[in-house]
């Protein structure tokens, strides 16, 4: 063979490399950024609006601070209300990509923020809204209609992404929808039905849908397309061919479950941001059917070009966490809907009714004295609500009351919790072992042996 003859094989992550690299049209992941912030700006003035602001983080006189970020506690009622502002500014700014940088760092940090003030309001959206905002920092979402192209910063009308954007956003919703999925591959979601057996009763009074919704199979049916789309509607929108009635199947599925069930703005979130999957020149050729100028300022091919090393081992390593967080609950045993151990941050969307109740039994061991404390001394009905259901909040709140019983000069104090849930329609029962110590420090990754196993 002759040296002259000879081309050497590109190696097979020189060619992940090359097509993760590859310039596309950055209209599509403007489109993106577009939508993302409208949608949260949105959010923010109905959150204000509704006076969330003042219910869940002013009346409040104790916050279940996260493991790591107890020292975070909200800010003063001028401050919150500075702190919505500087939110709703910053999403406008993401919208009409207006120091984009800055302006998605300082969304992504406050929006982050204002969910560490407190464990109650912790929603799988919220989780989303925050990876998305973290993407939305690293990845030049500005390159197409922004203000900032329009000032010459960034971009122009027809500038090119590096395909690795759109891939990026589009694995990051479709591993969303993909575990979703899993969560409801169980005995509860499958063959009881639960909780959407429960959830669709409430709907028995509207007219003609009602005795739809009700009647005996529908929930089965509903629980079984549920996972089927949750499962699949990643894949079917990532294949071209499938890919605008999978679209149509998203608008259906999330119309849907945002008219029966009170899931705030998750069904819009999902509908605008999906809009990813088309092909990403989607909104030009949108635009071309209103405007035959649209096409005009579309610039030349650019020239392919190999995603460095290091962006490569940072898409890697962020897709690699997002796979394996979800997986985290099968490091610990029993029933993960009743534990909650590995339950956040994995996408268990829609899986779990559950109620309980809570009382606190604290204990001087020097002298024998004892005291029963209510939680709705201090607590808000709806953090009773939430932690009365998830160990490790009955947990935070016990440590809270010993740390108050400590400042009294009880030095060896014991907590102890009499309580009860009920998971699915189940008959209630103990959740949490009444002998169990609950003042003792906290391990927030070990197994917590104070969780009483669940009884089928």
């Amino acid at each position: 063979m002759h040296l002259a003859s000879y081309r050497p094989r590109p190696s097979a992550q020189h060619s992940r490399r090359a097509h993760l690299g590859a310039p596309v049209d950055g209209a599509s992941a403007a489109a993106f950024r577009i939508f993302f912030g409208a949608v949260m700006l949105f959010s923010c003035i109905r959150f204000v609006a509704r006076g969330w602001v003042q219910q869940f983080y002013v009346e409040p006189g104790f916050h279940f601070g996260w493991p790591g970020f107890e020292w975070l506690t909200p800010w003063p009622a001028w401050g919150l209300h500075l702190h919505m502002a500087l939110l709703c500014l910053s999403a406008l700014c993401v919208m009409l990509g207006l120091f984009y940088r800055l302006s998605a760092l300082v969304f992504f940090l406050s929006f982050t923020c204002l969910e560490l003030f407190d464990q109650t309001h912790y929603l799988n959206h919220y989780y989303l809204v925050s990876l998305i905002a973290l993407l939305c920092c690293m990845l030049p979402l500005h390159r197409v209609a922004s203000l900032d192209a329009l000032r010459g910063r960034e971009g122009g009308f027809g500038a090119s992404v590096p395909y690795a954007t759109v891939f990026l956003l589009r694995a990051q919703l479709a591993i969303t929808y993909f575990y979703a999925g899993v969560a409801k591959l169980g005995d509860d979601w499958l063959q009881r039905a639960q909780p959407l057996t429960t959830w669709l009763q409430v709907h028995a009074d509207v007219p003609v849908l009602g005795p739809l919704l009700t009647a005996p199979g529908t929930a089965h049916v509903m629980a079984w397309a549920g996972a089927v789309f949750d499962l699949s509607i990643g894949a079917l929108l990532w294949w071209p061919r499938s890919r605008r009635f999978a679209y149509l199947a998203v608008i259906g599925f999330h119309v849907s479950t945002g008219l029966l069930f009170p899931i705030g703005v998750f069904p819009l979130v999902m509908i605008a941001l999906t809009a990813v999957f088309f092909e990403p020149d989607w909104p030009r050729r949108l635009l071309r059917r209103f405007a035959a100028s649209a096409s005009a300022a579309v610039q030349a091919p650019q020239p392919r070009r190999n995603l460095g090393a290091l962006p490569t081992a940072l898409l890697a390593g962020y897709l690699a966490l997002q796979v394996l967080m979800p997986l985290r609950h099968l490091l610990y045993p029993g029933e993960v809907n009743w534990t909650e151990e590995g339950f956040r941050f994995a996408w268990r969307v829609m899986l779990i009714e559950k109620t309980g109740h809570v009382q606190l039994r604290v204990r001087d061991p020097k002298s024998g004295q004892s005291w029963h404390v209510s939680p709705s001394e201090h607590l808000t009905r709806m953090q009773r609500q939430m932690m009365s259901t998830q160990p490790d909040m009955i947990a935070s709140y016990a440590r809270a009351i010993a740390r108050q019983y400590r400042a009294q000069g009880y030095r060896e104090v014991e907590v102890y919790a009499d309580a009860w849930a009920s998971l699915n329609g189940r008959p209630a029962q103990r959740l949490i072992d009444p002998e169990a110590n609950l003042a003792q420090p906290d391990r927030p990754f070990a197994h917590r042996s104070y969780v009483l196993p669940l009884k089928r």
